[in-house]
């Protein structure tokens, strides 16, 4: 990356699962970035995305080592607790739609809330996986409920955070990031490795988009070819 300047510091936050080691890796091979900091949930102290406590621990924990320009939350879940999305509307269960708005919602939005302030006061970027399914002017073929609100629900987040974000740094630039169909342990249920797009190709076309993109008082919402996406 070359907007972020010759020694950024950056942080990926769910940085044990496939797309999170792929940015780990980018990062580290960058080098205009300075230092990568792994948050995951089997790191000390760890943190569970139902857990605010966990959340804000893992946040004090990078603080010393900032202020960064980068923070990727890759954190995310499609098949929760063994269960799949739901194809069809008689499938929708309380409980299942809890965990899933706990998982890809909730936590990732108290992540906003812990990790937005350790950014520096300058070009900075907050990026959040997200997914092409939770765009609802691209809902084209429904089902998959409760991850689809649940996606949706984050962008949203992500929007009226920026919105706010903004105020105390127009510089700021927060997106949504779809990756694309990418072979990890979430998409192997529903795609063939034939369909997917390597890890590499994901996160090199999502740092370029990122470098691209320009501050506004909203997020971008962006896939890993630099394509806009509607919200």
């Amino acid at each position: 990356m070359h907007s972020l300047g010759s020694s950024y510091r950056a942080i990926v936050i769910g940085s044990s699962g496939t797309i999170g080691a792929g940015f780990v890796a980018a990062l580290r091979q960058d080098p205009n970035c300075a230092l990568v900091v792994e948050v995951s949930r089997h790191d000390v102290p760890g943190f569970a995305l139902e857990d605010e406590v966990s959340l804000a621990a893992a946040a004090t924990s990078c603080a010393p080592q900032g202020p960064f320009h980068l923070i990727v939350d890759a954190t995310g879940a499609l098949t929760i607790d063994g269960k799949g999305p739901e194809k069809h509307l008689g499938a929708l269960d309380a409980a299942r739609l809890l965990r899933s708005f706990q998982v890809n919602a909730i936590g990732p939005a108290l992540l906003l809330k812990y990790f937005l302030p350790l950014l520096a006061k300058e070009r900075v970027i907050y990026a959040k996986l997200s997914a092409r399914v939770g765009s609802i002017s691209d809902n084209s073929k429904g089902g998959w409920y409760g991850y689809r609100a649940s996606k949706a629900a984050i962008n949203m987040f992500l929007q009226t955070a920026a919105i706010e974000f903004a105020r105390k740094n127009p510089q700021a630039i927060l997106a949504a990031l779809q990756p694309g169909t990418v072979a990890s342990p979430l998409s192997q249920p529903f795609a063939t490795p034939d369909h997917c797009t390597p890890v590499g190709e994901s996160v090199d076309g999502l740092l370029e988009a990122l470098d691209a993109l320009a501050p506004k008082s909203s997020a971008h919402f962006v896939d890993f070819k630099g394509e806009s996406i509607g919200w």
